[in-house]
């Protein structure tokens, strides 16, 4: 008899189609009554198929008493309670290096793109106030700048390897040092006062929720920028938009945001800010390899009773 698969939501439609080919698949997304099928079919389901950007409902691994594993579709774990898996002994994976490059690079987009407003300069040359006005207003370099980096792990040292080319210097702050060269900061706010632009590219979590706040925007400064492919949660959001209303700093490049899909509109109004609707990780084969790895991991399991890309 083959495994039965709880699925949360479809993480590609043709990795989805052979996960249904493998496993006795149920689709929580497609249920009417969600309720019914946990009172019916919850013990008999083993391993569960869920996103960093879904996570778990509350309460739904209680439902599911023989739950062994969980695969995760993302990087990011932060939406599922690790430790409640752990104290239940159920196994979790998630996605990590497969992203690594496309979010980097669009972390460097975000740099430049906030930088030398190519949004403002788009809209300049669609509109036809270039025709009627002349030329926009002059932007800024990133060469030359100081880029410092809010945890140098893949990500952040993916983007300190794109960075250099760009002839900025680089600094970062995590929990310990790196074998590099860049300059090593053990506080955020003495980052902040040293760099030009804030790269923020650690873990969400509770560790991490808020930890760009005000006294942070303030050290920053009028001259510098903050650019987040992070998590929405470790910047204080308030204190961003009140930072960008009264030129506490210069701009934001911003691909993650609170309460997704739905951000906040106050940042819609602000011409130094660019906006991405967390999509760091949307390209089609960045997105085909994450679908790919959900499927070894959750074979792996089945097969050897291991992960590929373990968590816990």
């Amino acid at each position: 008899m083959s495994r039965s698969v709880l699925a949360l939501l479809d993480v590609r439609p043709a990795y989805t189609a052979m996960l249904s080919q493998k496993y006795d698949l149920h689709r929580w997304d497609q249920m009417n009554d969600k309720q019914a099928f946990l009172n019916q079919t919850g013990k008999d389901i083993t391993a569960l198929v869920t996103s960093a950007g879904f996570g778990l409902p509350d309460g739904l691994i209680d439902d599911l008493p023989n739950l062994e594993v969980i695969t995760s579709f993302g990087v990011g774990y932060d939406s599922i309670d690790i430790e409640a898996c752990r104290a239940r002994g159920i196994h979790v994976s998630n996605t990590p290096d497969v992203l690594t490059d496309d979010v980097a690079d669009t972390g460097i987009m975000l740099m430049h793109a906030t930088l030398r407003r190519i949004v403002v300069g788009d809209h300049w040359a669609r509109s036809g106030q270039w025709a009627q006005k002349g030329a926009m207003a002059l932007t800024r370099s990133v060469r030359g700048k100081k880029l410092g980096i809010v945890g140098l792990g893949r990500i952040g040292q993916g983007i300190a390897s794109r960075a250099e080319p760009s002839g900025v210097e680089i600094g970062y702050f995590g929990r310990s040092t790196k074998q590099v060269d860049y300059r090593y900061f053990d506080d955020l706010v003495a980052l902040a006062q040293w760099t030009d632009i804030l790269m923020v590219a650690c873990p969400g979590g509770d560790a991490t929720k808020g930890i760009v706040n005000a006294p942070v925007l303030s050290a920053l400064g009028k001259d510098g920028y903050v650019v987040n492919i992070a998590r929405g949660s470790v910047i204080d959001e308030p204190a961003l938009i009140d930072a960008l209303r009264n030129g506490v700093i210069a701009g934001a490049g911003l691909d993650v945001f609170h309460n997704e899909p739905n951000m906040d509109r106050a940042f819609a109004d602000f011409d130094n800010v660019v906006l991405y609707p967390h999509s760091a990780s949307g390209t089609i084969e960045t997105r085909d390899a994450m679908a790919q790895l959900v499927v070894d991991n959750l074979d792996a399991w089945d097969q050897r009773g291991e992960l590929v890309t373990p968590v816990v």
